[in-house]
């Protein structure tokens, strides 16, 4: 499996931390990159942002049409995706990782970061993972693979914050409100916090996002 095209930014020198921030369906590696100073990520060492672009495929809820996406969308609800799509997107983020490491970042110090359903690779990419890892954001996300996951016991205790729009006409808050139960039930205790919009990001949440990366980055 070649490794994914990805956007990279690095907010300074020595850089010792990871970011990888999956955008959601239709868009790509460049959609959160203005984000990123907006984040005012001041840290001794710098942080490499990787903003993989996700492979075109047919999304069947938008009638076949070709577009940037991690995973097909079947048809709406929490479980109608293709799961060995999501599965295979979850092995390309692993290499993902794999590579930071390999660039001398320790896997404590990698982080990744989903919106929508790039926030459903991450959670099922962390949770796998076999090594410690920073955490785990979810924006506007939700959870097909919750009843079928089976955490690895080096991520047992990993941070996790769930990021929701109380008006998201795509993915209803009670989507988020179910992951939160089901991190739980695994043993978790997410950061949950909500905000109203749609499914977006907005000021208040970036600068959440910001205090929430910096404090798991140490």
């Amino acid at each position: 499996m070649d490794i994914l095209p990805a956007v990279e930014i690095e907010t300074g020198p020595d850089v010792n931390a990871s970011v990888i921030w999956l955008h959601g369906l239709g868009a790509d590696g460049h959609d959160f990159e203005p984000i990123i100073p907006e984040l005012k990520i001041v840290r001794e060492h710098g942080v490499r942002f990787v903003l993989p672009h996700a492979p075109k495929i047919p999304i069947t809820i938008n009638g076949g049409m070709q577009m940037p996406a991690w995973f097909d969308i079947l048809q709406h609800g929490e479980r109608h995706i293709d799961v060995a799509q999501l599965l295979a997107s979850t092995a390309a983020i692993h290499k993902l990782i794999d590579r930071e490491i390999e660039r001398g970042i320790a896997s404590e110090q990698i982080l990744l970061v989903g919106f929508s359903q790039g926030g459903a690779v991450c959670l099922q990419a962390g949770l796998t993972y076999d090594k410690p890892l920073a955490g785990i954001l979810g924006l506007s996300t939700f959870f097909p693979t919750a009843e079928a996951v089976t955490a690895h016991p080096a991520n047992a205790g990993l941070p996790i914050a769930i990021y929701h729009g109380t008006q998201d006409p795509v993915l209803p808050e009670w989507m988020a409100q179910n992951t939160i139960k089901y991190l739980k039930k695994m043993g978790y205790a997410p950061d949950f916090k909500t905000y109203p919009m749609q499914h977006s990001v907005c000021s208040e949440e970036i600068s959440d996002i910001s205090a929430w990366l910096q404090a798991v980055l140490v």
